[in-house]
């Protein structure tokens, strides 16, 4: 099991990775939809393992 302050560092990592890949997605839409396209997958891929990671911590504060 994670510690807290590991599960809230890897949230804020996963979470500025996804949004990166979404702005990079934007910008390379109008050249290549196909790249921007999976850009947007790989930003939703790491937003769901933030959310997965957001309950976790849930679990371990409400446990404590």
């Amino acid at each position: 099991m994670k510690t807290v302050e590991e599960l809230m560092t890897r949230i804020k990592e996963l979470s500025k990775q996804a949004v990166e890949l979404r702005r990079k997605g934007s910008e390379v839409y109008s050249t290549n939809q196909e790249l921007a396209k999976q850009f947007r997958q790989q930003a939703t891929e790491a937003m769901k393992r933030c959310q997965v990671l957001i309950q976790e911590l849930r679990r371990i504060q409400v446990g404590s």
